[in-house]
């Protein structure tokens, strides 16, 4: 009975895996368009337009806002004096809407006084079209400034700008105030930026058997990719989020082309953005916009350095966002003018990863948390998995388990009690022992 009872579950078990393994791509709001998937579970607060009445972040968490055209925003953050901090912007125009060159947001930190402590902007440049930007800045301690230094209150101040020719509508905002961890006791950093590392493209991955890889819709379920190469589909208007896990040493190369078309030759010159953020989304870089004439196509990113704590010294925006590890997000963006010459059918998209580099230690003390690259991460990236989808299947899995393990325990007390029953009826019905009790004289 038992036996049966764990095939029965092994199955159940089996059929729930494939489930959620086969979870259905992101769905699509009207005119083909993927609306941005904001994680489910941040926190709702208003920015200020006055810093003092400006709501507290708190490190770890994830929020949702909203800013308006040419506003300025605050927010507040409560720091030490030994804690980096980073608080990343995501920007998510309305779909269906207008944006110009040069719109975008501005995230700087501001110590008590207003002196800015760091600041980073994500613009709309030649690709002027709607879609998630992302922009992050920090408070660092280090021992040769003396600006952002101490304990106290600091500002965080999210501004939009906006074209007079552009869409006025409000803009949502998702913010995210993460901590690094200190560094061990005997991690001697280098405290000098890089001078060079590799960059020469390397030769292009080999394509997996199973390369099908739908992408997200945001940085919460963003796709978990590998080494290889990678195939999808993505709608005019679309953008595709994925994430890879590149350690301590290692170094991020992606390339994304789209397929030929026999709709139509039209010439679309700014047809795909692509870029790249790391692990506190913070922006690292990204490409020109792609040019597409119905012909295949393809654009790459500039290598950028092997992530390395050292990275941070440097000024260049590209190789200072290089400074931990964990997951790169990619993001992928079809121009919505295609579809007035292509039509709304998906283009098929490949997108070419490799991560380059022999993984070293790292130098933080104790958990990591998001800046590292954990076994459970290369195994999501070996299958595919959004966050998402591996809790779903790890949530699955625990309640199988369970239900299994009530399972077993309920038979386990039937099967005592019809014994313990059994064994009582047997005692009631054997006859006396050496023929009953002896006869009274």
């Amino acid at each position: 009975m038992r036996q049966r009872s764990r095939g029965r579950v092994t199955l159940a078990a089996a059929a729930a895996m494939c489930a959620v393994a086969a979870l259905p791509g992101p769905a699509y709001a009207d005119g083909g368009t993927a609306a941005y998937t904001f994680d489910p579970g941040a926190e709702a607060v208003a920015g200020a337009e006055v810093n003092t009445e400006a709501a507290e972040l708190k490190a770890g968490a994830v929020y949702r806002s909203s800013i308006k055209a040419g506003q300025k925003l605050y927010y507040r953050l409560n720091l030490d004096a030994t804690t980096n901090a980073y608080v990343s912007a995501v920007a998510v125009p309305k779909g269906g809407g207008k944006v110009a060159y040069g719109d975008g947001i501005t995230v700087s930190i501001r110590n008590s006084s207003d002196l800015q402590c760091s600041s980073e902007d994500a613009r709309f440049e030649s690709a002027e079209y709607p879609r998630p930007i992302a922009a992050y800045a920090y408070r660092v301690v280090q021992k040769d400034s003396s600006t952002c230094q101490g304990p106290g209150t600091y500002n965080v101040l999210v501004e939009r700008e906006s074209k007079a020719t552009s869409e006025p509508g409000d803009w949502d905002l998702e913010l995210r105030y993460a901590a690094e961890p200190e560094l061990s006791d005997h991690a001697a950093m280098p405290t000098d930026a890089p001078q060079d590392w590799p960059s020469a493209s390397p030769a292009p991955p080999t394509p997996a058997t199973d390369n099908r890889r739908s992408g997200g819709t945001g940085y919460y379920d963003a796709t978990s990719l590998e080494t290889g190469e990678w195939k999808a589909e993505i709608t005019p208007g679309q953008t595709l989020f994925y994430r890879v896990p590149v350690d301590w040493g290692q170094q991020i190369f992606a390339t994304a082309g789209l397929g030929n078309s026999t709709a139509s030759d039209d010439y679309i010159g700014s047809a795909l953005a692509m870029s790249l953020d790391n692990p506190a989304q913070g922006h690292v870089d990204d490409v020109s916009p792609m040019a597409y004439s119905g012909k295949p196509a393809s654009v790459s990113l500039d290598p950028v350095p092997p992530v390395a704590y050292r990275n941070r010294f440097a000024s260049t925006e590209s190789v200072s966002a290089m400074r931990f590890a964990g997951w790169y997000y990619l993001s992928v963006t079809l121009s919505p003018e295609l579809k007035k010459a292509y039509g709304a059918k998906p283009f098929p998209l490949t997108l070419s990863v490799k991560v380059e580099g022999k993984a070293q230690g790292s130098p933080y003390a104790g958990e990591a948390g998001i800046f590292a690259v954990t076994e459970k991460d290369k195994d999501l990236a070996a299958r595919g998995q959004s966050g998402p989808q591996a809790a779903e299947s790890e949530s699955t899995t625990m309640k199988l388990v369970g239900a299994a393990g009530i399972g077993t325990g309920t038979v386990l007390v039937l099967a005592l009690g019809v014994w313990t029953l059994l064994a009582r009826r047997r005692a009631a019905t054997a006859p006396p022992p050496y023929g009953g009790p002896p006869q009274a004289w």
